[in-house]
């Protein structure tokens, strides 16, 4: 799968943006936003909602606050319709980071990333029913803490893809996406991570013409994932581990 996947992003490389990372559906127009998240570098608008946040040489740090009752949250506020968004990360003992897309009033769309799963999803949208969350992929993959990886977005029309480190893909479609979205930004739940070179391109209406293409094989890869393993199962396997001594 990850062979495949790598194959695939070498021969599809940006059209417009000569920054852009390499997309699978998305043809990258203009860069529209542009944060290195670093000590004395230019920040974007950002408005931090929760937790604390401090810039350093390495990129932004983040913390949930217990006094907070909430996940660290911050978001830059603009507008979007069809975009590319790229950021690097690192776990420092996080339970949790996404990189969260919102539209006017609620939730659209977030890639959500713990120690050990990678989680692409459209958002519950209005919490109190009838929409809910719908999970496009959540793939059992260990993130080690103290390491950096590199999440792209792509959100074309009704469709979104998101890929890690160049490996792993997930996507899926809503109608939802079609409407213009906003506000895009990073949670954190846990003490702590860090995040660095945060940009955001403008992309054309239509998807690229690989995209039939990648997709079919995106599916199948999809299809095949491992999930994580369940509370559940965790302690069954301690179970049998003990059984076993």
């Amino acid at each position: 799968m990850s062979l495949r996947l790598l194959a695939l992003l070498a021969l599809v490389s940006p059209l417009c943006a000569a920054d852009a990372p390499a997309t699978l559906l998305a043809q990258p127009d203009k860069e529209i936003l542009s944060d290195m998240l670093i000590k004395d570098s230019k920040p974007a608008e950002w408005k931090i909602a929760k937790g604390k946040w401090e810039r350093t040489a390495d990129g932004v740090h983040v913390e949930e606050l217990p006094a907070d009752n909430h996940g660290a949250a911050g978001r830059v506020p603009m507008k979007l319709q069809d975009f590319v968004a790229s950021f690097e990360f690192r776990l420092d003992g996080a339970k949790v980071v996404s990189l969260s897309i919102n539209d006017a009033k609620e939730h659209v769309a977030r890639v959500m990333i713990t120690p050990t799963s990678f989680r692409v999803q459209k958002d519950d949208h209005d919490h109190d029913g009838p929409d809910k969350a719908v999970v496009f992929l959540n793939q059992a993959q260990a993130f080690e803490a103290g390491t950096w990886h590199s999440v792209v977005l792509e959100m074309v029309g009704d469709t979104m893809v998101a890929t890690i480190d160049g490996k792993i893909s997930g996507f899926g479609r809503n109608d939802l996406f079609k409407a213009e979205k906003a506000n895009p930004g990073f949670t954190c739940g846990g003490q702590s991570a860090t995040f660095r070179n945060f940009a955001i391109w403008s992309a054309k209406a239509e998807p690229k013409s690989t995209w039939k293409e990648a997709s079919a094989k995106i599916a199948e890869a999809m299809k095949a994932a491992p999930a994580p393993a369940t509370p559940a199962a965790k302690g069954k396997a301690k179970g049998k581990a003990a059984a076993a001594k």
